[in-house]
């Protein structure tokens, strides 16, 4: 049986090439502009194709294999945490980042126009887009809450294996 980690490397990077293809479409095809929390959900996306292709390149070479799939894995993490984080402030849990905008009052009209060119075009509490009554975000976290969980299983199987083999 092939090792785990090479094939789970390119499921990784597949998976978050189809996520960021999603992303991409909607924002292109269907107008829906992302917010800050939006885009920075991209970049781990972006590092776990790159890093799980690499654990699919480095296939002959079990440890880098290793190394690279568990970098992909937090890769996912980070996206996924991002995730949650974007779904909390959508749901008004807590306050988003000072790009997501702000909803305070301003004491003066110069403060008042600041605050209003400073605003975001798009904004973090808003669901622009939801699918069954999940936000992209959410979705998006439970993608990455999945796509780490199957990293962290083929490192796991092939460990077993290994010791398996070594018996």
């Amino acid at each position: 049986m092939p090792p785990s980690v090479p094939w789970t490397g390119l499921a990784l990077a597949a998976a978050s090439a189809a996520a960021l293809g999603l992303a991409f479409t909607g924002q292109y095809g269907f107008d829906l502009q992302p917010c800050v929390l939006c885009v920075w959900q991209r970049w781990p996306h972006g590092a776990a194709i790159l890093l799980g292709l690499a654990a699919w390149a480095l296939r002959g070479r079990p440890a880098a294999a290793t190394a690279a799939l568990l970098l992909a894995v937090v890769a996912e993490l980070a996206t996924g945490g991002v995730g949650v984080f974007h779904v909390g402030v959508e749901q008004g849990w807590w306050q988003g980042t000072a790009e997501c905008g702000s909803t305070t009052a301003a004491n003066d009209l110069a403060a008042l126009k600041a605050q209003i060119m400073n605003q975001p075009i798009v904004r973090c509490d808003e669901v622009a887009f939801a699918v069954f009554g999940l936000s992209m975000a959410g979705w998006n976290a439970l993608l990455a809450a999945g796509l780490a969980g199957l990293g962290i299983g083929a490192v796991i199987e092939d460990r077993r294996q290994a010791k398996e083999d070594a018996a």
